[in-house]
């Protein structure tokens, strides 16, 4: 039974982290924007558009460099 629970946390860690740790942050981030900006429409339809636009942009960027 511990093999199994071993083997799904290893599918779960690579599943979300994957080869790039820096989505699973960002999409943190984002949620936790969305929530707390649930009441600002107008800070949320600027604010998380931008950084999810970034973050986008600078993985490119970095793969790009590679």
């Amino acid at each position: 039974m511990r093999r199994a629970w071993k083997l799904f946390a290893d599918f779960w860690i690579d599943f979300l982290v994957g080869d790039a740790p820096e989505f699973l942050v960002v999409t943190a981030v984002v949620v936790v924007l969305a929530f707390l900006f649930t009441g600002a429409r107008v800070a949320g339809v600027i604010i998380l558009p931008v950084l999810v636009a970034g973050s986008v942009a600078a993985s490119a960027w970095r793969v790009r460099r590679r």
